[in-house]
């Protein structure tokens, strides 16, 4: 019989990744929704305070481009419940409206270093959203956690999530690098430098430093720059006219297809890292590129959404019975754990 499916999207990456894993489940309604949120911070995003974020701005934009350019049936905030499966990559926030509902988490991409700011959360019990993706999964308010890799389910385990609940699946977008090797992008032999966001959501970023270690690493070679899609446009360009002035500057795209034409990649914090390393490309970056590595997700060929499908399939599948057990004892633990704040 078939279920009601409710994948909730958020930045362009997030959102084609859903529509993968819907096309995996041809015998299931799936209904796409961009991502939201209640309360203050949904009237927050709707006042526009929020378009630095997955809640507005350009992800929204291009999130709900995508959804009609691709026909695919949109319930704006899944207002029609009566949803089967919910199936989302972020649990950073978990929308009121889907907390009783079977949930499948599905890793992103990579997820930030566990700073002061992940410390606090988890110790103060904060709201997860001020780790940013450092917090992934700690809600524990999902069924299945579908993760990159062995080496990030290491990791998920290690800041205490249920490993019975993590799936190895590999992650659309980033399990078959080597697709990007065939491109119409026209150059080659340059040094790429991809930014990052880091700025907008609050965190410490030494913007012209990192221009310089750019233009060291090119020595002589022609210096691409590839912003993200989430910064200020306007600032970048001015540090860079100061900085590189000579660097060709992109602001849209295909990243993968400029990753696999580079000589190099140098990048903060990003997961375009694991398109550059599962090329064999140089990478220099202001993460533990080692560890980058072991946490590369699976290269299995663009499976992972079918793989991911199978388990949504396998949540599906289980008797009512046990799923309300499930948040029962979900429930109750939230309520011990308010008992504690409280006291």
């Amino acid at each position: 019989m078939a279920k009601r499916i409710l994948l909730i999207g958020g930045s362009l990456n997030q959102t084609m990744m859903m529509h993968k894993i819907a096309q995996a489940l041809p015998e299931h309604e799936c209904v796409f929704t961009p991502f939201y949120a209640e309360g203050l911070m949904g009237w927050a995003a709707r006042h526009g305070l929020l378009d630095f974020t997955i809640l507005g701005g350009r992800h929204r934009r291009e999130t709900e481009a995508y959804l009609q350019r691709h026909h695919l049936p949109v319930d704006f905030g899944g207002q029609r419940g009566n949803y089967d499966l919910v199936v989302t990559c972020t649990d950073l926030i978990v929308q009121r409206n889907i907390r009783k509902k079977p949930i499948v988490l599905v890793q992103e991409g990579m997820t930030e270093p566990e700073g002061l700011r992940y410390q606090l959360v988890k110790d103060l019990r904060l709201p997860r959203w001020l780790a940013n993706t450092a917090a992934t999964g700690l809600s524990d308010q999902y069924e299945a956690f579908c993760v990159a890799s062995t080496g990030y389910r290491d990791l998920f385990i290690r800041k205490g999530i249920r490993p019975e609940k993590i799936f190895v699946t590999g992650i659309p977008n980033y399990d078959n690098a080597r697709q990007y090797l065939e491109n119409d992008f026209p150059y080659r032999g340059y040094v790429l430098a991809a930014t990052s966001a880091s700025r907008e959501t609050g965190k410490l970023h030494n913007r012209l430093a990192f221009l310089q270690r750019a233009l060291q690493i090119a020595d002589g070679r022609p210096l691409f720059i590839k912003l993200h899609p989430n910064e200020n446009v306007e600032l970048a360009m001015l540090e860079i006219k100061w900085i590189a002035p000579f660097a060709r500057v992109f602001t849209d795209g295909n990243v993968h297809h400029m990753i696999a034409n580079c000589d190099a990649l140098v990048v903060e914090n990003s997961t375009v890292i694991y398109t550059a390393l599962a090329l064999g490309k140089p990478v220099y970056a202001e993460v533990d590129v080692e560890q980058a590595r072991r946490l590369l997700p699976l290269q299995n060929g663009g499976t992972s959404a079918e793989k991911i499908a199978n388990v949504c399939r396998y949540i599906l599948a289980l008797p009512e019975r046990k799923r309300r057990q499930v948040m029962r004892r979900y429930r109750l633990q939230l309520a011990r754990q308010a008992s504690h704040v409280r006291a």
